[in-house]
């Protein structure tokens, strides 16, 4: 895309994020670049200094707790997406992300050819994600599991409340609560290299396909030419490849 005055486009406008995902990805945004922070200055306290009572230093407590509210709204905000992958639209659901078809493998490679290996300039036209993306939002979804289940397994030592203490067999697993720590620490420097990566192509996407990714997170509409809304890579859907229904071989003629 040149963006020269003779290019002639004719874009459809479709509603692609609908409110619920929207919302969950804001959140979603704010609670992980949260619990980042606070959970890099619970690993690694800073030294401050001062001369006032105790009783008036209790910030380190206030990030503690930041950190906690964060991972519960973290962890509501996942259980609603699970559910909105049922009831959403055909974008949402949660088929797309187990890419297993020929042609979502086909478009992971596809993907990565221009993303990664810049072997092509040919952008992958969809509407919702790529197969690409999708496969990598079931990664980061397996990763915020790990993080639940670590998490709260730190938290219930400190906590009397019961919800931490679903969480104690997951120590065991580990051979100690020390085990634990690093793996989850371990587990927010995947999350970091993500959002860097996350970024970088939401703006490069942007830039490249032009089907308003970036305003489609705030809006929930893309834009795809009219000649190919009838592409099946723009369908959004990816059942899985046993549940396709086979055309119906045709019947011979009488004799």
């Amino acid at each position: 895309m040149n963006g020269s005055a003779s290019d002639s486009h004719d874009f459809q406008r479709v509603y692609v994020w609908e409110q619920p995902v929207r919302w969950f990805h804001w959140i979603n945004a704010v609670c992980i670049v949260t619990l980042g922070v606070t959970g890099w200055m619970i690993a690694h306290p800073p030294a401050l200094m001062n001369a006032n009572e105790a009783s008036f230093s209790y910030w380190f407590g206030s990030v503690r707790f930041v950190h906690f509210v964060a991972a519960y709204l973290l962890l509501v905000n996942f259980v609603f997406r699970l559910y909105w992958s049922v009831m959403g639209n055909k974008y949402a659901n949660w088929r797309n992300f187990f890419p297993l078809t020929k042609a979502q493998l086909k478009q992971i490679g596809d993907v990565l050819k221009v993303d990664v290996l810049q072997f092509s300039n040919k952008p992958v036209e969809t509407l919702g994600h790529n197969s690409m993306a999708y496969f990598t939002y079931t990664a980061t979804g397996l990763l915020t599991i790990f993080q639940i289940l670590t998490g709260f397994a730190l938290y219930a030592p400190t906590s009397a409340a019961w919800f931490p203490q679903l969480f104690t067999w997951v120590t065991p697993l580990f051979g100690s609560e020390y085990n634990v720590r690093i793996f989850h620490y371990a587990a927010l420097w995947l999350f970091v290299v993500f959002t860097i990566v996350h970024v970088y192509l939401v703006f490069y996407h942007d830039y490249v396909e032009g089907h308003g990714v970036i305003s489609s997170i705030v809006g929930g509409w893309k834009f795809m030419e009219k000649n190919q809304m009838a592409a099946e890579q723009a369908t959004g859907m990816s059942p899985f490849p046993w549940r396709q229904h086979r055309k119906a071989k045709p019947t011979p003629p009488p004799a």
